[in-house]
């Protein structure tokens, strides 16, 4: 009864918009985790950014390795002189004429202080690392205080963030010294200066990457942001998520107007910017709504009370054959979705049961434990998921770099289906006593990804066939809540996946793999130490110490022998499971027309859209 509810009331809201050809709707699952653009970090958030807020330069169509300029006027190169240095200084100039939604004009002023909000702010778990990486060489405001400090941030501070006396001095000095340089106006240029050449920079800057949009300064210190001066800025670092004041608004140059996000409907409401420095858009309305229950969405649809809907591959079949729907598949990703483990889960988690290895829960350290991740490894079914959920759409890969990219080795070894190994695994983890005792945890997944649930029914279905002490609790959770949950430390496991935020192997394997990465934090204490420690199997070196050499590595082919050694360890170490590779399907009604595919942007380019016949 709850579910024809549901699907009534949904119905209901969008019949006035089914025939308007000024209105576009998005049936999607979730709704987006912030749209504060320094910390948004997922799809979600990341296609309603994609509307509302402008980058410098853009993805020329579905290229991932030529620009467009977009609210710098040229896209820099050696050869126009705007890379110098030796790949060391950008320049950009920013285009006059360009109005934010509020009136304010763009200046050079608010592309500067975009940059170093985003750098200053630096969220744990967010996206800002890249910036830090590729400009400064390390991964947050935090390493930077660290080294001209000479200690570690939290002794540096009170107990409410505020500097100790003895050391404001440098924490000012981090921004004037430090930061104010490498990002600096010169007349109607921007310049950045990195400390060594990154060639994957601009792929960072570009339009699709959330982190590197534009606000408008004035606003953003009117509403509560940074204030923009030297002496303050720690109060708004690693600001809390609901606390930062842009975390349920937008407001930028780019070709939607944020209206409202309706967080009880999971809907997003945007309206054309009538004033928009190119073209305003054709569609002049747009509803991004997520509507977790795929009954729902198949119906609007059908019925045309949808122009997009979010169809996962296993139902694609329900679809076919109507012939108001067009179905485009075997697009490429730079994507893979991954079952990880947290190593040290956090204290007071209600995933654990008793939190001992009672056989009414699991101590938090309990996936520390290398026979016990293996043992997850193999009561995973990766075919059927692949053939039963995906239809097909989905490939196996050794480890969490996808198909396509530098270092990828379809040779490495792949876990496969075995319940006599995973047996053989429990009966070894934690001495014995996990197999003797049994044990209790929860796997919680987001509502709304049938490939996800489907891998934690699996899990809970063949660990609890093996023993009937184990026994393991499958939890549907909103989007944000389980992104939140990660976040926080609390999931034993979780099902994750990564699109690419630039197309080079290093955004996987650094994400994924090092102690320092944006999943780290979710993989707990005992996966950064056992991943920073030298190694005998590798040259005495830390697992980071050899993704980190391989980054910096020019000799593509060298490169590519340091990611072969990366992968040989994580999957010896069954550091974690990669599930599948998607490949990608798009369902819409056949009347919207301008689509087109590029792996790099998080969702829909709605700017692109027109209605034909609708």
């Amino acid at each position: 009864m709850k579910k024809v509810l549901v699907f009534l009331a949904v119905l209901v809201a969008v019949v006035l918009f089914a025939a308007d050809p000024n209105v576009l709707v998005d049936a999607t699952i979730g709704e987006p985790d912030t749209l504060d653009p320094h910390l948004a970090y997922d799809t979600a958030s990341g296609e309603v950014i994609y509307q509302v807020y402008e980058n410098l330069i853009q993805y020329k169509g579905s290229s991932l390795s030529e620009f467009l300029p977009r609210l710098a006027t040229e896209v820099p190169s050696v050869e126009n002189g705007l890379i110098t240095d030796g790949g060391k200084t950008y320049i950009f100039p920013i285009r006059k004429g360009v109005k934010f939604h509020n009136g304010n004009d763009l200046t050079p002023e608010d592309v500067e202080y975009s940059f170093e909000r985003g750098l200053l702010y630096s969220p744990a778990g967010g996206p800002m690392w890249m910036l830090w990486y590729a400009i400064f060489g390390k991964y947050s405001v935090a390493d930077l205080v660290e080294e001209v400090a000479g200690k570690p941030y939290d002794e540096l501070v009170d107990e409410n963030g505020e500097p100790l006396p003895e050391y404001k001095d440098v924490f000012v000095k981090v921004y004037t010294d430090y930061i104010d340089p490498a990002i600096e106006v010169d007349g109607d240029n921007v310049v950045f200066h990195l400390v060594r050449p990154y060639s994957p920079f601009l792929n960072i800057l570009a339009q699709g990457s959330s982190w590197s949009a534009i606000l408008d300064k004035e606003w953003s210190i009117e509403v509560g942001l940074w204030d923009g001066k030297a002496d303050t800025w720690w109060k708004w670092y690693d600001q809390r998520k609901e606390e930062s004041p842009i975390y349920d608004k937008a407001m930028g140059t780019g070709p939607y107007k944020f209206v409202e996000w309706d967080r009880t409907q999971q809907k997003v409401v945007l309206e054309a910017n009538e004033n928009y420095w190119r073209e305003p858009a054709k569609i002049k309305k747009v509803i991004i709504w997520g509507i977790d229950e795929f009954s729902t969405r198949k119906a609007m649809l059908e019925k045309g009370d949808a122009d997009i809907a979010y169809i996962p591959t296993q139902y694609l079949d329900q679809v076919r054959g109507n012939p108001d729907i067009e179905i485009i598949e075997g697009l490429p990703t730079l994507s893979v979705t991954v079952l990880a483990f947290n190593w040290t889960i956090r204290e007071g988690s209600k995933y654990v049961g008793s939190g001992k290895l009672d056989g009414n829960g699991i101590p938090l350290d309990f996936f520390n434990d290398v026979h016990a991740r293996k043992a997850i490894a193999y009561v995973i079914n990766y075919d059927a998921i692949i053939s039963d959920v995906l239809k097909g759409f989905g490939k196996r890969v050794p480890t969490a770099l996808p198909e396509g990219l530098l270092g990828y080795d379809p040779t490495l070894p792949l876990y496969n289906f075995n319940l006599v190994k995973a047996r053989q695994e429990l009966m070894q983890a934690w001495n014995g006593e996990a197999w003797k005792k049994g044990f209790k945890f929860g796997v919680a997944y987001n509502l709304g990804n049938e490939a996800r649930q489907r891998a934690a029914e699996m899990v809970k279905m063949y660990l609890e066939m093996l023993s009937p002490k184990i026994k393991i609790d499958v939890v549907g959770l909103q989007w944000p809540t389980f992104l939140d949950a990660t976040k926080r430390g609390e999931l034993p496991i979780f099902i994750l996946g990564w699109l690419a935020d630039f197309p080079d192997p290093d955004n996987f394997i650094f994400t994924y793999y090092d102690s320092k990465g944006d999943y780290s934090g979710r993989q707990g204490a005992k996966f950064r130490e056992f991943v920073s420690t030298p190694r005998p199997e590798l040259g005495g070196k830390s697992l980071d110490e050899l993704i980190e050499t391989a980054s910096a590595e020019i000799d593509s082919a060298k490169r590519a022998e340091l990611y072969a050694k990366v992968q040989k360890f994580v999957v010896e170490n069954a550091i974690s499971v990669p599930l599948y590779q998607p490949i990608a399907v798009r369902v819409h009604r056949k009347w919207l027309k301008g689509w087109y595919h590029n792996p790099m942007r998080p969702g829909d380019d709605y700017y692109a859209y027109y209605f034909e016949g609708k």
